[in-house]
């Protein structure tokens, strides 16, 4: 029934918001030392973790929002087992923004509600437009991951470990959606996704 999918859906959202979350997986950098870094380097390593948490919250959304309306089992299987590694993702970026003594978004709720809605919007459209959306979000937040990589100092071995398995994943989510049958966006919509992208990443780096 759509009352409990509603239900379900609204449980998800406030977990992801305010709990802890918890990973299935180690993390990725677990067998790495903390590296020694000056205070700029750990701020700076702090504000894109932030990001990338965001990142992480805004897909939490989107998948379930993309769920709640999809009628395709197949795609919201796969937008399922999306999500659970994109679970991980949150709980590695969390636990490293407290090592490194940052703090999570203070919008995570507006991002979260915006995302959800995009995704349900999007999972209530045809099965390739939805499966199109899902590819070119995973792309542009494999994109983001690859410049924080640039950006990140070369001795922070642990949280360029972090976000180099979120990248690969990414990638992944995107190839598998495109298997499904994704269609390619239009060219309007990729520049409204990359301009909210853009506000979304310069706001997180500071709130």
């Amino acid at each position: 029934m759509l009352s409990d999918k509603l239900i379900i859906a609204f449980n998800k959202g406030l977990r992801t918001i305010f709990a802890a979350s918890t990973a299935a997986r180690p993390r990725p950098d677990a067998h790495l030392e903390e590296p020694t870094l000056d205070d700029a380097s750990k701020q700076h390593a702090a504000a894109l973790m932030r990001i990338n948490h965001v990142g992480e919250v805004c897909a939490q959304a989107l998948y379930s929002g993309q769920a709640l309306t999809s009628k395709n089992q197949q795609i919201v299987n796969a937008l399922e087992h999306a999500a659970n590694e994109e679970t991980d993702h949150l709980a590695w970026c969390e636990a490293r923004i407290n090592e490194l003594g940052g703090r999570k978004s203070l919008l995570n709720p507006l991002w979260y509600a915006s995302s959800f809605t995009l995704g349900a919007i999007a999972g209530a459209l045809s099965d390739k437009w939805n499966l199109g959306f899902l590819e070119e979000t995973e792309q542009q937040v494999s994109a983001h991951l690859q410049n924080h990589l640039n950006q990140l100092d070369k001795t922070d071995i642990k949280t360029r470990t972090i976000v180099n398995q979120m990248q690969q994943e990414e990638m992944a989510h995107a190839d598998s959606a495109k298997q499904l049958g994704a269609s390619e966006l239009p060219a309007p919509i990729k520049v409204a996704m990359t301009f909210a992208s853009k506000i979304m990443t310069k706001t997180a780096y500071y709130i």
